[in-house]
This record gives structure tokens, C-alpha cells and sequence, in this order.
């Protein structure tokens, strides 16, 4: 064999090689055990959207779906069509297999007149998220909104919007080109940050598609039992207090509650310490926020080491709903000094295998949050100094941890190492071969 030949052999060994790695990393996909969630995607078709630039629309649909576990009992997925008018393309009870599904979403046309954004949410909360058409009323059961548009609509949005989120709908807000930015943000639930999206251009919106895979990703088996320690002294004011009781609705929606998997309690403290509700009473997102909100503000003093004694003597009990052998997560919030120790009772909390989170905010102390903190501190303690920014902080609070492995990787991970595996095998046989051959060169040379 010649020099030239032997390189060529190599680079096409390489090259198969990278090619069996990519085919186990595509046979891989799509096995992310995702939760049983409504989805619909709201689809702005008006004129200004191309008929390729449409159909790079479908593809970026197809490819959310391809990562999602579709069925009757898993997650259901609609699509809404809107310009001018509204069409409803794709019903939550349409389809029950994947290929059906995708099937339904290639067929789709574009409608090609204006841009009434708020009438296909509108039309959205009231018929696509309806039992008519699919919707499951069960409070465990989440519900998506999907939204693509490239422009400014020409209705109003906004309280539209607010009523779809009040009704229990996360609303995703992507926008391309030359949308109104004001426009994403007035539809998006919070955090913005996590429920806005931009791209230049359609041709980019397909890069979008893992977030959203992972968005919908869930942890199976992750039990948790989480109970908020919240500051209801007077430095907080009661303004402030309604931002931090919706600050606590938004972690619940990112916990996977159920009769199996997490709970949440709540406990308020000022110079005493209130429980407001045990875990395990409330099971499903729906009551839990509604028992958030209905919260009354205490307005006294700040003693947070009194709080951490509780938690740790009684929220965290079985008689108070605390479940043997689950993962226990305590979040501290408060927005000063605390009036007495808190050395002490944190200490135990944290020997009790308890993981505590410590959140502050203005006049907070960062000493004591890092005294509240279980390790690594910088990933369980966070300060701002305003109230309004507390929203930026849900999304770092790593809570729902899936214990033993990831779920949304473990089965894909492990067929994703056989086939590599294979692949080395395979290619480890090529060469020992193509070293045997060198040998004999070498030996007809000498």
C-alpha cells in the first residue's frame, strides 16, 4: 500500500467513525421522558411571514414534537393559526401518535392577511385549552402556549395576555426580525428572561428547539419535600410582600408537585413564626398558589434563627407532612438583619441533610445568607438589592434535583455509550487491521 493510500484509508476511517458517533447520537434522541403537558402552538401566518419562511416554522414545530413524549396520557399538542382570523389547525385531541402529529403540522398553509395576535390568544384560552377540544382539566397537567410572530399586532394583547396567564397558561413568546420587542414581553410569562425569545430571522428560529426540548423535559422519581421560610417583618412593606408571595408562585410552577413527587409548605416568620400550611396538604400547583396568595402579612420583627428552629423541629417532621427518606429543601427569604442567632440553628438544618437555600434582599446581610447556605455557599445563597428584581433569581434555584440520574438523559445516555462503544469496537477492529498491514509493508521494505 502506498503512503497516499494509507492516508486515505485513515481519513476514511475517521470519517465512518465520526458518522457511527453521530447516527448513535440521532438514534439516541427523542427518548427524553418528558411530563404529561397541553402544548399549543399560536402561529402567526400573516403576510409578512414568507411561504418559506413558514415552513421553516413547521420544521421548528416538528422538531419540539420529535422531543416530546406524545400521546393521550403523556403530552397532547395543538396548533393555532392566525393572521387576520384564527384557524384551529391541530386540536389537543386530534392525534394521538407522533407520526400523526407531524403528519398534521406539514399540511398546514399560511393564511397571508394581517396580524391580530391577541384574538388568537383569546381564541386560544377559550377553545384550543378547552375539554371540548382536548384540554385536560386535571391540575396536574400544565399548559403551554407556544407563540411565533414577526410583527406588531393590530389588537390589543396585553390584557388578553394576563387573563390566558391567570388562567393556569404558560405563555412562550418567540419573536423574529422585526417584531415589537414591548410585545413579547406584554404576552410572556414570567421569568422574561426564560419565556422570551429572539431571533434575526426564521432561518435561526430551528435553534431554538433544544431549549424548548428541555423546557418540557421531566424529572421522573424526584421526590422533594420544600418548604419556603418567608420574612414577613415590617421592613418589608406590603407591597413588597405581594412581589414575594408571586415570586414564590413562580418556583412552585418550575416544581414538579404531585401526590408523589414534590410538596411544598410554607411558613412565615416576624417576631414569631406562623405556619401557613403543612406539607402534603396541598398537591397540585393550582391549589398551592391560590393558598400563596391568600397569605396575610404579619409586619413585626426578624427572627429568622426562630424560623430555622421550626423548620427544622417541626416543618420537617412526619406529623407535620415531611416524608422519610425524601430530599428535604428549606429557602429562607428575608430583607434584614436577623434579631437573634441564626449560627446555631442553621448548623443543624444543614447536619439534618437538610438543603438550604438563603435569599436576600436590600438590607439583607450577605454574612448571614452565607451562614444559612449549604455548600457550594455561592450556588445557595442570593442577594439583590431591590424587590423587583427577585424574579431573576427562580431560575438559578436548582430545586427539583432528580436524584440517581437524570431521566431526560439517563435512557439516552445509555443507548447514546452502547452505540459508541459499538462504534470504537468496530473501529479499534479496522485498525488493528490496518496495523497489521502497515507491519507487513514494513517488513517487505526492510
Amino acid at each position: 500500500m502506498t503512503l497516499p493510500g494509507f492516508v486515505m484509508l485513515l481519513c476514511i476511517l475517521g470519517a465512518q467513525a465520526t458518522m457511527d458517533l453521530r447516527n448513535a447520537a440521532a438514534m439516541a434522541a427523542g427518548l427524553c421522558n418528558t411530563k404529561p403537558t397541553d402544548v399549543v402552538f399560536i402561529i402567526d401566518s400573516s403576510r409578512s411571514v414568507r411561504p418559506s419562511e413558514f415552513e421553516q416554522v413547521k420544521v421548528f414545530m416538528t422538531k419540539v414534537i420529535d422531543g416530546l413524549n406524545v400521546g393521550p396520557d403523556a403530552t397532547r399538542v395543538g396548533v393555532v393559526n392566525y393572521a387576520s382570523q384564527v384557524k384551529n389547525e391541530v386540536s389537543l385531541k386530534s392525534h394521538k401518535t407522533k407520526a400523526a402529529l407531524v403528519k398534521a403540522v406539514s399540511k398546514i398553509e399560511p393564511l397571508s392577511t394581517g396580524t391580530m395576535t391577541g384574538l388568537a390568544i383569546q381564541f386560544a384560552m377559550n377553545v384550543a385549552f378547552s375539554e371540548a377540544e382536548g384540554a385536560r382539566k386535571s391540575p396536574d397537567i400544565s399548559k403551554v402556549a407556544i407563540i411565533v410572530t414577526d410583527g406588531r399586532p393590530q389588537d390589543n394583547i396585553q390584557n388578553t395576555a394576563a387573563r390566558a396567564r391567570e388562567a393556569g397558561i404558560e405563555i412562550f413568546a418567540i419573536g423574529v426580525g422585526r417584531v415589537d420587542m414591548t410585545t413579547l414581553r406584554q404576552m410572556a410569562s414570567e421569568t422574561l428572561e426564560d419565556h422570551v425569545d429572539y431571533v434575526e430571522s426564521y432561518s435561526m428560529i430551528e435553534k431554538l428547539t433544544k431549549k424548548f426540548q428541555e423546557a418540557f423535559c421531566a424529572c421522573s422519581n424526584a421526590a422533594t419535600d420544600v418548604v419556603f421560610l418567608i420574612d414577613g417583618s415590617k421592613s418589608v412593606r406590603p407591597e413588597n410582600f405581594e412581589l414575594v408571595k408571586k415570586w414564590i408562585n413562580l418556583i412552585i410552577d418550575k416544581l414538579d408537585v404531585s401526590e408523589t413527587n414534590t410538596h411544598v409548605g410554607l411558613v412565615q416568620y416576624s417576631s414569631t413564626v406562623k405556619q401557613e400550611f403543612p406539607l402534603g396538604r396541598y398537591n397540585n400547583k393550582k391549589a398551592l398558589k391560590e393558598a400563596v396568595k391568600k397569605m396575610d402579612y404579619m409586619e413585626r420583627g426578624t427572627m429568622t434563627g426562630l424560623a430555622i428552629s421550626f423548620l427544622v423541629d417541626t416543618s420537617f417532621t412526619p406529623n407535620q407532612g415531611a416524608r422519610p427518606g425524601v430530599a428535604k429543601v428549606g429557602i429562607v427569604f428575608t430583607d434584614g438583619r436577623s434579631q437573634d442567632y441564626i449560627a446555631e440553628a442553621a448548623k443543624k438544618a444543614k447536619e439534618n441533610g437538610f438543603k438550604m437555600y438563603a435569599v436576600g434582599v436590600g438590607n439583607a446581610i450577605e454574612d448571614e445568607l452565607k451562614i444559612i447556605a449549604s455548600e457550594p455557599v455561592a450556588d445557595h445563597y442570593f442577594y439583590t438589592a431591590d424587590f423587583k428584581s427577585i424574579n431573576q433569581i427562580v431560575k438559578k434555584l436548582q430545586i427539583n434535583v432528580c436524584q440517581v440520574e437524570d431521566p431526560c438523559e439517563c435512557k439516552s445516555i445509555v443507548k447514546f455509550q452502547k452505540k459508541v462503544e459499538e462504534a470504537l469496537q468496530a473501529l479499534t477492529k479496522k485498525l488493528e487491521a490496518v496495523t497489521k498491514r502497515i507491519a507487513a509493508l514494513e517488513n517487505k521494505i526492510v
